[in-house]
């Protein structure tokens, strides 16, 4: 049996929403590749931090079976998300001047582009949002009946106003199109956790890799896939492992990592990060563990120009250590949805979790459920790109 154990990025979500996306997905891939695949019920952990299911699949004569374990961290991102906007007030300047001092925005911005586009922007909104709740907020005592106030009572109202202004107004906006508290919110996790000042979620991964490491020898192979912020999770936790059990990988049950919607140099270049980039050098190196990277340009949330370990300012790996897929919007959807999803940035970012229009492409739900095993068709992909031209497999 194959046991996959999958990270979600930031996200308040219950699980049983992951749940639902993988068994609709499942039944699309199922009649696009001619495959048989039933998903079970998902059952949460008595320890309440996973959600597994199982899954079965027939495609060809062969038969998979898969049990798929979901790591919940939803009540630590609830915990962070949303914010009250004093908390986000009394925290932001002191993290931009932290990060504008150190030279992590310029080095940033040249790994990143567009990612750094957008994290620039929405903390930019939410600038706008402050500013514009303090005008309508002084046009409100002096324009109004309120100007007839005692001064003191109008300059008190003035922050009262402006912040219940702040509230309505960041409230409307954390979701769809401009998602702006929510990226805000993921900054200050990324970055907490990269300081260190974060500790929950390092307190989590420590029975999730327990849960990992306990999988060797009883499963056929062991898939370990971050998705978004999780994909710094991801090999955190296989390093966690690798520093208790040196022997982890090598004993006779592949270990794969699957990154899909990387963020990675988005806190490795943070200078405070140096666990989570020591774990990334360790990792970076680590031949007994395969490592799949799925870079999608269309992807503005995700980091996609080079290997993660040179892009955090790393020695370089070994040319031969990631295998890397490139996937074309294209591949996944049709030209018109694409029209249409192309600015929902959110959306777009979850589409590689999702089934593909096209039978020779990448397909989540057939890599994670199909016949072949995940680590050989890793390392396939890993020899066709040293055998190309290219660096990079396309």
């Amino acid at each position: 049996m194959r046991q996959v154990f999958y990270l979600p990025g930031f996200d308040p979500r219950e699980p049983e929403t992951y749940w639902g996306l993988f068994r609709r997905e499942s039944r699309l891939t199922a009649e696009r590749r001619g495959m048989a695949i039933t998903v079970g019920e998902p059952v949460r952990s008595a320890d309440g931090i996973s959600l597994d299911w199982d899954v079965e699949s027939e495609a060809d004569g062969a038969a998979t079976r898969v049990r798929y374990s979901l790591l919940r961290w939803d009540d630590i991102v609830r915990d962070r998300f949303p914010r009250s906007n004093l908390r986000r007030l009394t925290s932001l300047p002191g993290l931009w001047w932290r990060l504008w001092r150190s030279g992590y925005l310029r080095t940033f911005k040249r790994e990143a582009r567009r990612f750094y586009r957008v994290i620039v922007s929405v903390h930019q909104f939410y600038g706008v949002f402050v500013l514009a709740s303090l005008a309508l907020a002084a046009a409100a005592v002096t324009l109004t009946p309120l100007a007839q106030w005692p001064l003191p009572a109008r300059v008190a109202l003035v922050p009262v106003l402006a912040y219940a202004i702040l509230s309505l107004v960041t409230h409307l906006t954390r979701g769809k199109p401009l998602y702006v508290t929510h990226l805000v919110d993921d900054t200050a996790f990324t970055h907490d956790h990269a300081s260190g000042r974060e500790t929950v979620m390092r307190e989590r991964l420590g029975p999730w890799a327990e849960r990992i490491r306990a999988a060797e020898g009883r499963a056929s192979e062991i898939v370990v896939i971050g998705h978004s912020s999780s994909s710094f999770l991801a090999f955190e936790c296989l390093d966690r492992i690798l520093k208790a059990d040196p022997g982890f990988g090598r004993r006779g049950t592949p270990v794969t990592l699957v990154t899909i919607g990387s963020v990675i140099p988005w806190i490795t270049l943070d200078p405070q990060a140096k666990a989570t980039r020591a774990a990334l050098d360790r990792i970076g190196h680590e031949t007994a563990i395969g490592w799949l990277d799925v870079r999608a340009q269309w992807d503005w949330l995700s980091i996609h120009l080079r290997d993660p370990v040179s892009a955090s300012g790393l020695p370089p790996p070994p040319r031969d250590r990631f295998a890397v897929m490139r996937v074309e919007i294209e591949d996944l959807i049709e030209p018109a949805l694409v029209a249409r999803r192309r600015w929902n940035l959110f959306r777009m970012h979850f589409q590689l979790l999702m089934s593909s229009r096209s039978r020779d492409v990448f397909d989540y739900i057939a890599l994670v459920a199909g016949p072949e095993p995940v680590h050989e068709a890793v390392e396939r992909c890993r020899r066709r790109r040293v055998g190309a031209a290219s660096p990079e497999l396309t």
